[in-house]
């Protein structure tokens, strides 16, 4: 008997739970986002091309899912209850750190340098930032390239024991191939490791505006220019809803705060989109010159302080770093945990001709396609391929056609890729192996 009673009461407070969310769901309508969440959309009895949507009733339960009555409130509870019994996160995008530090899970293989990309792949982001360098300097423009650092990379005392600790991360190694092909960039990591100050958040996988600052006066000491941001006035306590801490508790007010700058900055964005995690962010402020920056989520914060140092900019968190504009200075700002988009993402700009050697003629064809529905420079093609075998891991990778060699964009996996005049047709892709320059053909 007493078995029965129990099985009807767990019945009945399955539908009666059953029934708040559906009510719930009903009175209140669907709960939102938390955090970067992509929820399930509204499911459609048809798909885009008019069809009938056999996946309906799987689309509704997506959509059930991710949208049901309190469900922020229900996920912060259930994180809270896991976090304090377990010390362990239910989240595999944070970790618990200590003293209630949160860090981003995807940077742990950098951390731990369980992960270490091969020479092949350091040299290929160290050359693509070298092409886009030559072709600034060329039209006259400043180049600079500067990695955010993860939040473990300069506050490791607060992260969880997870065995050894890389002594040398990929972007210090990067960085040694940058300063042997005479490239601009600027080591954040050095300059942020010596301040004593904490300049990025507990709860968040950024840095603070104090730390914005720093980073903003000394990619402008990069470039030549003054500026004195991180000495304050910084007097404007703000509240801050950090990342990381979204991601864990979504219904919940995060405690920490920020420090605000209590200086003036003139960063007038002219009736166009202002919001600062905006794709494009055109600016005019009080100081010279003009602007290009190419920047992620840590330009957040960043934006404010170099729109105030040029009298005009543009921020862009596209990943394809278009440089055919006009403009006196373009930085790359990328967080270190991010910078195989160097390997993923082509820049726009026409690929350099270069003169070489006699080649020698390699027994293998490649095949090299033109790929359409992407932007290109004015005039040019772009044309991508594959090495099934690897050239040196310090090579180059060309192109011939018509007498003329064009240097490619090495890519993830041994893919490349150069933008050529229109009409020019791919005839051999040349590089080195053992040394000694081999030209296959282009197929």
């Amino acid at each position: 008997m007493g078995k029965k009673i129990f099985s009807f009461a767990f019945v009945v407070l399955c539908l009666a739970i059953c029934a708040v969310l559906s009510v719930g769901f009903l009175a209140s309508g669907p709960s939102a986002a938390g955090a970067n969440e992509v929820l399930s959309s509204e499911p459609a009895l048809t798909t885009r091309d008019g069809g009938p949507n056999y996946g309906f009733l799987g689309d509704c339960a997506d959509y059930f899912n991710d949208h049901f009555f309190m469900r922020q409130e229900l996920i912060s509870a259930h994180n809270m209850l896991v976090t304090e019994l377990f010390s362990s996160s239910p989240e595999d995008s944070v970790l618990l750190g200590s003293d209630g530090w949160l860090y981003y899970g995807s940077t742990i293989d950098d951390y731990t340098g369980r992960a270490k990309r091969s020479e092949r792949e350091l040299y290929s982001m160290a050359r693509n930032l070298f092409l886009m360098q030559e072709y600034c300097a060329q039209r006259g423009m400043d180049f600079l390239f500067t990695a955010a650092p993860n939040k473990n990379s300069v506050y490791p005392e607060h992260m969880p024991d997870l065995g050894a600790v890389s002594s040398e991360h990929d972007v210090e190694r990067l960085y040694a191939l940058l300063d042997g092909m005479d490239v601009g960039y600027l080591d954040l990591h050095e300059l942020f490791e010596a301040e004593d100050d904490v300049l990025y958040f507990a709860h968040d996988s950024h840095w603070n505006t104090r730390g914005a600052a720093l980073a903003a006066d000394a990619i402008n000491s990069a470039l030549g220019r003054g500026s004195s941001y991180f000495d304050g006035p910084f007097d404007i306590e703000s509240p801050h809803s950090g990342d990381l801490y979204e991601m864990l508790y979504p219904a919940m007010d995060d405690p920490e705060s920020d420090m605000l700058y209590g200086g003036e900055l003139v960063c007038d964005y002219g009736g166009g989109p202002s919001r600062p995690d905006s794709i494009t962010l055109n600016t005019t402020g009080a100081g010279e010159g003009s602007l290009l920056c190419y920047r992620d989520s840590f330009g957040e914060l960043l934006h404010p302080f170099l729109a105030d140092s040029f009298a005009s900019a543009r921020f862009s968190r596209s990943t394809s770093y278009d440089l055919t504009g006009d403009y006196d200075c373009v930085v790359i700002e990328l967080v270190e945990r991010n910078l195989g988009y160097l390997l993923s993402y082509l820049p726009v700009m026409p690929s350099p001709v270069r003169e070489l050697p006699e080649a020698e003629a390699g027994d293998v064809t490649v095949a090299v396609g033109l790929q359409n529905g992407v932007t290109v420079p004015e005039g040019c093609a772009l044309w991508r391929g594959t090495l099934a075998s690897g050239p040196d891991a310090g090579s180059p990778v060309y192109i011939v056609s018509g007498g003329e060699a064009y240097e490619c964009f090495l890519l993830a996996g041994g893919g490349f890729a150069a933008y050529m005049p229109e009409g020019a047709q791919p005839e051999r892709v040349a590089y080195y192996a053992n040394g000694v320059l081999t030209a296959c053909n282009a197929g």
